[in-house]
């Protein structure tokens, strides 16, 4: 007995060292320099890189890295699928990184461009597991836009002439039309913003020069002189300043920079992007999420970065972290964090609905898998009154599919209804960023997790921060339960010139929809924040349960002419509200507090330069 157990111990032991030796080797890193597999700097390396990846793609622990340089990506090789990105417009799309179903793959640059020469999404990561890209450039031979410095600006007859960058900005004049050659596409002027070149920003008052492109009249009147007149009641951009197009659906947002989807830990450090055809980084579906150091910013010439966003997240879970960023000169705003509601368009019986996609840039999206807890939704209210969790779901094509839950109320209410799924509800850590001289916002947050941002410094054109939510446009679900946002810079919010606030928290509600059935956000807090500000507005609140704004101070600011035609702060439909020891300073007038009857509980003490 005493022979048998002793060998079956050393046996075992030869087993388990064995397995240990195989875990450890088999789990060291495999380092891979891309110049021994023909990549190199000054030529089209996109073939021989995606058979590199190929090469790899069934290995774990990998490295690819890059000797500095530049390299160069061209469409005519690059792989190519249809591809559903969010907030973007779907269709085909060639890829510089086609990263499919990777595991622990690193994309070292060692701080190289990666130039692309075409209508290429850079990097799509899909099904990835502990994926990291860090040390690189994202940039465009050609920006997604075109960059028109006014030349000439008549207010009397309200025309004005641009010169235009042929070489940055291929153009040509059809039927009295301007269109932009974009990589082979004919796109119209479409969207457009007037920005200032000294502040290197969107211009004061911008809505002014707006234009209306469907009738712009267009006529060559020089060297790369086109004139452009008929735009309606808005005022001809003033001389010196920059006319900035960037075309319009469908064909405006199909090439984000970096595209993340149904993926698990994934890191970003020390990559930046200078240009991208749609969001410089979006992030679908996916658990833990660490940014670091990633910067979106213009590159030498030109005054904007990206056609919208810096980044992006919908409906994702676990941790989002992004800090020690920079994000300036984008088209959109600095981050936006949400998941989606999808319409109930009819109920089968037996728990069983038939829902669709609400927004048609979100088409394909994944709005649940089996397991997911969602609640129930009157879209009269935008207020859950049932949970329960899916069963089953089939998807019938890219923007229906049946669902099927667990349980459902004994009486369906007879309202318009949504669904929000509520297991994919990530936190937020936002810090020691910057986010500045922008279109749009700062940050957009709509999730149920713990949201935290602070130390950060905003300079943008519209709200700081917005905590909205809506059922009506974008449909971005998740009204937030735990925020805390301290320690912040915000300057010169708002210099569109529109009543926009450093904190706006308020759903976004049609004509048919109500509130006061019930609150719609929870628990926001709004501390020991620095304001510089032109206009005095510190924080506007709409359905909101749990508001503390406290030991923030407002500075004035002349950067921008006064505007003194909104009150400070705005309460309306709020309750628990707690307006303490805040501070306005150097302001000519008492700035204004105004509380709507149907708030309640407020408390307002030890607050210096406002008013009630």
């Amino acid at each position: 007995m005493y022979k048998f157990s002793h060998f079956k111990s050393i046996h075992s032991k030869s087993i388990f060292l064995i397995c240990f030796l195989s875990l450890v080797f088999g789990a060291q890193a495999k380092v891979i320099d891309v110049s021994a597999h023909g990549i190199s700097p000054g030529k089209d390396i996109t073939f021989e890189l995606q058979q590199l990846i190929k090469s790899v793609s069934n290995e774990e622990n990998v490295t690819l890295v890059f000797p500095k340089g530049q390299y160069d990506f061209y469409p005519d090789n690059a792989i190519e699928k249809y591809r559903y990105v969010a907030n973007h417009d779907n269709g085909l799309k060639r890829m510089g990184f086609g990263l499919f179903n990777s595991r622990k793959l690193t994309i070292d640059g060692s701080g190289s461009t990666f130039m692309f020469h075409g209508r290429m999404v850079p990097f799509t990561v899909e099904s990835g597991q502990n994926i990291t890209l860090k040390n690189f450039t994202i940039d465009f031979i050609r920006p997604f836009h075109a960059e028109l410095t006014v030349v000439k600006s008549n207010k009397v007859n309200k025309t004005f002439q641009v010169k235009v960058d042929k070489q940055n900005a291929p153009y040509k004049i059809q039927d009295n039309r301007l269109f932009f050659d974009r990589f082979g596409q004919l796109d119209p002027t479409g969207s457009n913003i007037v920005f200032n070149p000294k502040t290197r920003s969107p211009i004061f008052n911008t809505y002014d020069y707006g234009l209306p492109w469907l009738t712009l009249h267009a006529k060559l009147v020089g060297d790369d002189i086109v004139e452009l007149s008929n735009i309606g009641n808005r005022l001809p951009p003033p001389k010196d300043s920059v006319l900035i197009v960037y075309g319009n659906n469908p064909t405006s947002r199909l090439v984000p920079g970096i595209h993340i989807t149904n993926s698990k830990d994934v890191k970003i450090d020390n990559v930046s992007v200078l240009a991208a055809g749609g969001m410089a980084l979006i992030v679908e579906r996916t658990e833990n999420i660490h940014v670091n150091k990633f910067t979106v910013s213009s590159a030498d010439g030109r005054l904007v970065a990206t056609r919208a966003d810096a980044t992006h997240f919908i409906g994702c879970k676990g941790e989002i972290i992004v800090e020690n960023s920079l994000m300036e000169h984008m088209l959109d705003d600095g981050i936006n964090v949400h998941g989606a509601y999808v319409n109930i368009d009819a109920y089968l019986g037996d728990n069983k609905f038939i829902a669709s996609i609400s927004h048609f840039q979100q088409m394909g999206l994944i709005f649940g898998e089996v397991g997911d807890r969602i609640a129930i939704l009157s879209r009269e209210t935008v207020l859950p009154f049932f949970e329960s969790s899916i069963t089953a779901i089939e998807v019938l094509n890219d923007k229906r599919f049946v669902v099927t839950l667990a349980d459902t109320p004994d009486n369906l209410p007879n309202v318009p209804m949504s669904l929000e799924n509520l297991t994919w509800q990530p936190n937020l850590t936002f810090r020691n960023n910057m986010v500045m001289e922008n279109r749009a916002r700062g940050a957009l947050v709509t999730t149920k997790g713990k949201v935290l941002i602070e130390n950060n410094y905003f300079n943008n054109q519209m709200h700081g921060i917005l905590i909205e939510g809506d059922n009506k446009s974008w449909y971005e679900s998740g009204a937030v339960e735990d925020v805390i946002i301290r320690n912040n810079t915000f300057v010169n919010t708002g210099f569109s010139g529109k009543p926009h606030y450093p904190l706006f928290v308020s759903p976004m509600l049609t004509s048919e929809q109500r509130i006061g059935e019930g609150y719609y956000h929870k628990n926001v807090q709004f501390i020991d924040n620095n304001i510089r500000s032109f206009n005095g507005l510190l924080v506007h609140s709409k359905s909101v349960d749990g508001l503390i704004v406290s030991g923030n101070t407002l500075t004035f600011s002349d950067d921008y002419p006064t505007i003194k035609d909104y009150p400070s702060v705005d309460i309306n439909y709020s309750n628990n509200v707690q307006l303490i020891g805040n501070t306005a300073k150097r302001f000519n007038w008492t700035l204004a507090t105004k509380m709507s009857n149907d708030s309640k509980a407020i408390q307002i003490k030890g607050n210096d330069g406002f008013k009630q």
